[in-house]
């Protein structure tokens, strides 16, 4: 007699923790993954205090400071390693760069699961698939960030910080639009007169999916920008934009191998593909 086989999936863990430090692009880059690694009866996260408003789809929250991860391997800890134990499934991209905490993590014997943080160097993959592979989620996926019903405002913003200088666009003193307004972003230790700072990263995301387009640099804001869905526009100059480019329908990239040589004709001619100019 056949009898037909059953696939019987795995037991889903009770309670999982995803540990992600990293900068705000990274941390989006890294949402696909973190969704499917979430798939738990219980699910919390430590992540930096930045990125902790772009955390939806957890059941608790904490910055990693909050949680006193740092001080494993280094300071007295008993108080998170008992932290630590309430958890069955530990998913980690902290850790790559400190052994002393691989080895203390080995001797107490927490059920760790360690990722590197960052794809490595001259890496031949896009960031959101390197994480997608690490826990066996498919290739493809878009970052997505759900900000619900938003006011539309006829504006377009620009963001023109980036973390190094090399990678921030020169031409925004003179860049103007005639048919919508322009909106400057800036961060909290960044200096622009009359540009605008929303500390809250999910405040600025909703703010973002109200405007009619964005331009930016390779910045983390310039992901947020794309993970709304809104016409995106990023700017590349030294890194390379097959591995860090944001993802979306609604995103264009235009690189050149000094930024400063992007002309402004440029990105207004992608603004125009967009219906905007």
């Amino acid at each position: 007699m056949l009898v037909n086989k059953v696939e019987i999936p795995p037991p889903v863990s009770q309670r999982r923790l995803l540990i992600r430090p990293g900068a705000i692009g990274d941390f989006i880059l890294s949402l696909p993954a973190l969704g499917h690694a979430a798939v738990a009866a219980f699910t919390e996260i430590w992540t930096t205090e930045t990125n902790l408003p772009l955390v939806r789809f957890a059941d608790a929250k904490r910055s990693i400071i909050a949680s006193g991860l740092d001080r494993l391997g280094l300071l007295p800890a008993g108080d998170v390693i008992a932290r630590l134990r309430q958890f069955d499934s530990i998913v980690s991209w902290y850790g790559t760069n400190r052994p002393e905490f691989r080895q203390l993590i080995a001797d107490v014997g927490l059920p760790f699961e360690f990722h590197p943080a960052l794809p490595p160097e001259g890496a031949a993959v896009h960031a959101v698939d390197y994480y997608c592979a690490q826990v066996g989620a498919p290739r493809g996926a878009i970052p997505h960030i759900d900000v619900g019903p938003v006011e539309q405002h006829n504006t377009v913003v620009l963001h023109p910080f980036a973390s190094r200088q090399d990678k921030r666009w020169p031409c925004v003193t003179g860049f103007s639009l005639s048919s919508v307004n322009l909106v400057k972003l800036r961060g909290p230790e960044e200096r622009l007169p009359g540009a605008l700072y929303i500390p809250d990263l999910f405040e600025l995301a909703r703010f973002l999916a109200g405007a009619r387009a964005y331009i930016g640099n390779d910045s983390g804001i310039t992901h947020l920008a794309a993970a709304v869905g809104i016409p995106t526009i990023a700017l590349f100059g030294p890194t390379d934009p097959a591995v860090w480019a944001p993802r979306g329908k609604k995103v264009k990239v235009i690189h050149a191998a000094e930024i400063a040589a992007i002309p402004p004709e440029a990105v207004l001619a992608a603004l125009s593909d967009f219906g905007i100019y």
